[in-house]
Order: C-alpha cells, then sequence, then structure tokens
C-alpha cells in the first residue's frame, strides 16, 4: 500500500516538512487515510513566527496601495484555482463540492473588502476640537498575530482573520485545523504567489503544543479565535493572561421557532438546509425547532418525515 503524502507547514515563504509526531488525515466519505498532517512542535511554531516577526518592519512600511494590489492579484488566483482548492475541502472535510464553493466564494468576499484598504486606512483630522488644539487619529498594525480556526470550513473562516489583517500591515500566524489541512496550504502557496513576502503569512499545522506555543509567546501581538466554547474560553484566558489582544468565537446552540400560522413547505425547507447544509456543521446550523403547539409540531414532523425520506 501507498505511504500516504505528509502535509507539512509553510513557513517564511516555503512548504516545511517535519519529522517528528504526525496523525491520520481522512477522507470521511470513504474513511481512507488520504494523507498525514505533520504537528508542529515549540520549535516549529516559533520559526514561524520569528520569520512574521522579522517580516514585519518592511510589511508595515509597504504603502497600502502595494498591498491592494498584492489582495487582487491574490483573488484572482484563488478563482482560477477554485476548482483545485474546493477539491481539497470536499475530500478532507466531505462537505460536497457546492457547499464547498460557496465556502470559497465566502471567503474571496473578504478579499474583495481588503483590496479597499488604502480607503479603509484613511484616517481623521479634526480642526479645532480645543483651543489651539487639532486632533488627528490614524491606523497602525499591530505587529504578529496570529488565526487558530476549525475544521468545519477550513477555507472560509481563515479568510475572515488574514486577509485584512495582512492588508492592514500585519505580518500573521495560521493554526488550521489538522483535520483538514491541505485547502490552507494550498491558498498560502497562491498567496505567495501573488507576490506577498517572504514571512508575512505563515501556516503551521498541529494541535494544543502549537496553540500553546502561539499564545504564549510574547512576539505574538493578537489572535483570532473560532472553535468550540471551552477552548474558546481557554485561549482567551491564557491569551490575555500573556498581555494579548484576544477575539474568541465559541459554539452557540441555534432554535428555530415555528408558529402556528407558519408556511409549512418554507419551514420545513429552511429546516433542512440550516440542519444538513455542509455536513451540519454551519455556525448557524440549528440544532433545535421548537414548534408552537401540539397541532404545529404534528404537522411539522409529518412534512419534515416525508422530506427526508
Amino acid at each position: 500500500m501507498a505511504i500516504p503524502e505528509t502535509v507539512g507547514h509553510f513557513i517564511n515563504g516555503r512548504r516545511i516538512a517535519e519529522a517528528g509526531r504526525s496523525q491520520d488525515v481522512f477522507n470521511p466519505a470513504t474513511g481512507r487515510v488520504v494523507r498525514q498532517v505533520a504537528l508542529a512542535g515549540k520549535a516549529t511554531v516559533e520559526a514561524a513566527i520569528a520569520a512574521a516577526a522579522a517580516a514585519f518592519p518592511a510589511w508595515r512600511d509597504t504603502p497600502p496601495l502595494k498591498r491592494a494590489r498584492i489582495m487582487f492579484r491574490f483573488k484572482d488566483l484563488l478563482e482560477r484555482h477554485s476548482d483545485e482548492i474546493v477539491a481539497l475541502v470536499t475530500e478532507e472535510h466531505g462537505k460536497v463540492l457546492h457547499d464547498a464553493l460557496g465556502e470559497l466564494q465566502r471567503g474571496i468576499e473578504v478579499i474583495e473588502y481588503a483590496c479597499g484598504v488604502p480607503e479603509l486606512l484613511k484616517g481623521e483630522h479634526s480642526k479645532n476640537v480645543g483651543p489651539a488644539i487639532d486632533s488627528w487619529s490614524e491606523f497602525q498594525p499591530l505587529g504578529v498575530v496570529a488565526g487558530i480556526t476549525p475544521f468545519n470550513f477550513p477555507a472560509m473562516v481563515p479568510m475572515w482573520m488574514y486577509p485584512i489583517a495582512i492588508a492592514c500591515g500585519n505580518t500573521f500566524v495560521l493554526k488550521p485545523s489538522e483535520r483538514d489541512p491541505s485547502a490552507p496550504l494550498r491558498i498560502a502557496e497562491l498567496f505567495q504567489e501573488a507576490g506577498l513576502p517572504d514571512g508575512v503569512f505563515n501556516v503551521v499545522n498541529g494541535d494544543k503544543e502549537a496553540v500553546d506555543t502561539l499564545l504564549n509567546d510574547r512576539r505574538v501581538q493578537a489572535v483570532s479565535f473560532v472553535g468550540s466554547t471551552p477552548v474558546a474560553e481557554y485561549i482567551y484566558r491564557t491569551g490575555t493572561a500573556n498581555g494579548k489582544r484576544v477575539q474568541a468565537l465559541g459554539g452557540a446552540k441555534n432554535h428555530a421557532i415555528v408558529m402556528p400560522d407558519a408556511d409549512m413547505d418554507n419551514a420545513v425547507s429552511a429546516l433542512m438546509g440550516a440542519a444538513y447544509g455542509s455536513c451540519g456543521e454551519r455556525c448557524m446550523a440549528i440544532s433545535v425547532a421548537v414548534a408552537v403547539g401540539e397541532e404545529t409540531g404534528d404537522t411539522l414532523v409529518a412534512k419534515l418525515q416525508q422530506e427526508l425520506q
């Protein structure tokens, strides 16, 4: 049997292999192991942070217009390589191709917003806010920032974070889910191909050891996280204790209330999409449907059973 390829890391502008710990990456549709993913140790994560820290001064001083040009090229490359990225998402995550394409398109929308960074970063100037006093404000990048993202949207959720952060002059270390690591790495290569300087965007695959290294390293100024509530609480507590700005987005239980006068066909269609779209793993997936009144509940259950069959 052929040995599966090992997905490594992307540090300082190139893929990096690692001979340490690894784990299997499965295709959920078949149950087969399709790849191995390297799990970064502390030294590997620190190398990514060092690369980002070294790249920061020059990137911070790069005019926003030049940063925007890279974003435009990045968007174009993502669109031209969309079939390849979508196939990687589907193979490792399990969502159907249509859902994987929708995920990528939502991520590209964030990059489109980042293309407007020259306008977004304009400061403000107010004259005579007080006697002989003018007020002037500007936006300044923080430095090295990090993102820790979940398995359910391996392309989209990371793109909620790094395009804006990088367009604003920060450098970035991404720790995606080790369950579906290939799409984030391929996207990083395309970002580099678009003209991004070495070290501005780095990707390290790993588990808690990689996360803890990011949270405890003083060179990392801010962390953004999406995932389960217990992990969000841990990341917020640990990151803020180390003086970092932390955005930690945890889980939720979403409820649908079905009233007696509801259009049942539309209600059933909405519930099916919310419950099962993207393998039932959307952040807004419906966990609980509440029917108001026994008759409403009976009608809803009957129509749901019919739809499921």
